[in-house]
């Protein structure tokens, strides 16, 4: 609960803005009147809390839900902003249904995304290993073949040696 009465008090900023949309054009409105309707804003939404309590209470919850709200505005008799709040109710809960498909469907496109992006990054880390152990088999064979011709070249006796022997005589 608010410490201060004034803790209750609505932002004036939105009292002035709701005010001036409110009256037309050239009329300007004085800082009392902007208190005095401050004041009346904020006893009414305590009162309404107050009665849309009442009827959680009865469905023995804690929390107030929508059906509380309307039944407290007949309870105070404004049932003529039921109508105006269940249509404004409505689209909030279509707008949030919106969002919600919005948000889901970007979130399983992006899912999407990342995995054709490890799929793709993971073809092309296989073409590369591939590349990879195919320069290492044409290089192993190179050497096989680089062997096998010093192989054949030591088997021919040409005459002439590398190897020398160097015999010292005492």
């Amino acid at each position: 609960m608010a410490e201060r009465p004034e803790d209750l008090n609505l932002p004036q900023s939105v009292i002035s803005r709701i005010m001036k949309d409110a009256v037309p054009d050239g009329v300007s409105i004085s800082k009392e009147a902007r208190n005095a309707v401050s004041k009346a804003a904020s006893v009414f939404v305590l009162y309404a809390t107050s009665c849309a309590n009442n009827y959680a209470m009865k469905g023995k919850r804690k929390t107030l839900n929508a059906q509380d709200v309307m039944s407290a505005m007949k309870d105070m008799e404004f049932e003529e902003f039921v109508e105006p709040l269940e249509i404004s109710l409505e689209e909030y809960r279509s707008g949030q249904k919106g969002k919600k498909e919005k948000s889901e469907m970007r979130k399983k496109q992006k899912t999407q995304e990342e995995s054709e992006a490890n799929t793709s990054s993971e073809m092309e880390e296989g073409k590369e290993g591939a590349e990879e152990e195919e320069e290492e088999d044409e290089a192993e064979e190179e050497e096989e073949e680089d062997n096998e011709d010093g192989e054949e070249e030591e088997g021919k006796d040409d005459g002439s040696s590398d190897d020398v022997q160097v015999i010292e005589d005492d």
